[in-house]
């Protein structure tokens, strides 16, 4: 009976084998092109065998109790075997994974070391600033610092506990509170966009009025608390999201400044850069369409689209520069200011100053400081003060010095249709207003121990009385020194800091006599300018803040077209 069964047995598996081929007689099979052997080895023919294996494999396994039995403890006792080695051996167990490094297999020594190596070479942390920026950065960059040997403790300790499905492990990871603080400061640039307020656009020969936009800053300290509290996650998760915070525009409505504008762009505007050492103009016009780029609505009037404008700016400086020098420019802070307040009364001429940019003198044979001083019209102590670290008493033919902008004597806005010539070597005075001469006469200058220095000066103060001192005033002991008075005197340049020179009239010694005995004509004073009592009042009253000075001589010649002019009519009338 035993022999029978196990003969129907095998027919049955005999007849389930056939039909799970369909009936199909080995003769009639197609072979199909993804059948054909490759390399020598009919690949799809062993496949089918390797299924028909693991079917019958199946069916025994489904049908005998204990060969199932058998290979469920089979394979226990294998993954026991296959666990044991990893505790044993205090390897790191499979698909145990940190901010997605493998760390399976691995000791911790092992373990740690390639988590520096991925931390330094493959890990990025993908900042998000908004729906359009992204930034790709390192973790160190960021000041995140991996503790790497912690970490690979960590992995090990998960121990099956990363079964069945593997474990994906927090670092250990601190934050290096400045670097970070440092790095966001550094892409802020970058990452903030100001606020535009409302502006207007040139379309078809029409003003469009286009609605403002807010604009976003990084929020260093917000950024910072959330790196602080989620340095881990962050790494784990290879992104961060950046904590922006939003800008409103001062003014987002365009429209109650429209009018304004259209008047503003219905002619060219007219930008006049005065050079006061030239008393020249250089003159730019600029179409409406460009200006109407420039405009923005600001909270109580028009201003100025500075990001607009500075590109305009730019090219403006290239024009007034034609050689290498790069000398003469517009400075932005001045320029804008002009413009905003020409914008505010609807002005569509507008003048602006012409700077000069700090320059080098090469000394020649003869040269001294002083002597330096009075050629350039720079005083002397702000050629000290530029050069640092140098003994200008010992200077030899080719020493570079740095010599300070021009600008530095002229701190007021200039006033250019005014300007007093002083030609020292004719010992005369020529005073202009719109191009003309209006005033001249011969003056006093300082003497050999205390010049007058030339260069291109304004008028800083107005006193009508003023006291002066000389060391020439004192006694043996030099405690006490006498002062002597000057009417009208009006300051035009520091000497030192707090000592300025200046015009004044008649000066009163402390004796009682006047200095020069009240004589013009020849040098007398100690630095200043001195004029009859009378003319001095005159060019007091005349003069207002800012007005040009051009004090020349055989150092300094002439600068501009008026310090020329004046220069012939002295000698005219005094002789050459």
């Amino acid at each position: 009976m035993e022999r029978k069964r196990r003969t129907s047995k095998a027919r049955e598996r005999q007849a389930i084998r056939q039909r799970r081929r369909g009936g199909v007689r080995p003769s009639q099979r197609v072979t199909s092109r993804v059948e054909k052997q490759v390399d020598g080895l009919n690949w799809r023919g062993m496949l089918h065998q390797l299924q028909l294996l693991l079917a019958d494999g199946w069916w025994y396994i489904r049908h005998n109790p204990r060969i199932g039995a058998g290979a469920v403890l089979l394979i226990s006792v294998a993954l026991v075997v296959y666990l044991l080695s990893y505790l044993i051996t205090g390897r790191i167990f499979p698909n145990v994974r940190a901010f997605g490094v493998s760390l399976a297999g691995m000791s911790v020594e092992e373990a740690a070391d390639r988590l520096r190596i991925a931390w330094q070479n493959d890990t990025e942390i993908l900042l998000i600033i908004d729906d359009e920026t992204r930034i790709t950065t390192t973790p160190n960059s960021l000041g995140l610092i991996l503790d790497a040997e912690a970490t690979a403790k960590r992995a090990h300790s998960v121990g099956l506990g990363a079964l069945p499905f593997g474990a994906e492990i927090e670092p250990v990871v601190t934050l290096d509170y400045l670097t970070a603080q440092n790095y966001l400061l550094d892409i802020a640039e970058q990452v903030n966009r100001r606020p535009v307020n409302g502006i207007y656009q040139w379309e078809n020969g029409q003003i469009i009025p286009i609605e403002g936009q807010a604009g976003q800053m990084l929020d260093t300290a917000l950024t910072l608390e959330r790196l602080t509290q989620n340095a881990a996650e962050i790494v784990s998760a290879g992104r961060f999201e950046v904590l922006m915070r939003p800008i409103p525009p001062e003014m987002r409505d365009p429209e109650p400044y429209l009018d304004q504008v259209i008047a503003i762009t219905s002619q060219p505007l007219e930008l006049r850069g005065y050079d006061p050492f030239t008393n020249q103009y250089v003159l730019w016009t600029v179409e409406p369409e460009t200006v109407t780029s420039w405009l923005m609505a600001g909270p109580s009037s028009l201003i100025l689209r500075e990001e607009t404008f500075l590109p305009y700016l730019t090219l403006l400086d290239e024009s007034l520069n034609p050689e290498v020098q790069n000398q003469r420019y517009l400075a932005p802070d001045d320029t804008i200011e002009k413009l905003n307040q020409a914008f505010s009364t609807n002005d569509t001429t507008i003048d602006l100053r012409i700077f000069y940019r700090p320059t080098t003198y090469t000394v020649v044979q003869g040269d001294t400081a002083s002597r330096i001083a009075r050629k350039t019209g720079i005083p002397l102590y702000m050629i000290q003060d530029a050069n640092t670290g140098i003994d200008l008493n010992l200077i030899f033919p080719g020493d570079v010095l740095s010599i300070p902008s021009p600008d530095n004597v002229l701190p007021e806005d200039p006033i250019p249709h005014k300007r007093i010539v002083v030609d020292l070597d004719r010992q005369y005075l020529v005073a202009f207003e719109n191009g003309q001469p209006i005033f001249q006469w011969s003056i006093s200058s300082g003497v050999e121990d205390a010049p007058t220095s030339p260069g291109i000066y304004q008028i800083l103060s107005h006193r009508d009385v003023a006291y002066g001192s000389s060391n020439t005033l004192c006694d043996a002991a030099g405690l006490v020194c006498g002062q002597w008075e000057m009417s009208w005197f009006m300051g035009i340049y520091e000497v030192s800091p707090g000592l300025v020179n200046g015009f004044h009239g008649n000066v009163i010694l402390p004796n009682g006599n006047l200095l020069g005995d009240g004589l013009v004509g020849n040098p007398y004073t100690f630095g200043c300018v001195m004029s009859n009592d009378e003319q001095a009042r005159l060019l007091y009253e005349w003069a207002e803040l800012g007005t040009m000075v051009e004090i020349i001589s055989s150092e300094y010649p002439p600068r501009s077209d008026l310090g020329t002019i004046a220069q012939q009519i002295a000698a005219a009338q005094v002789g050459a």
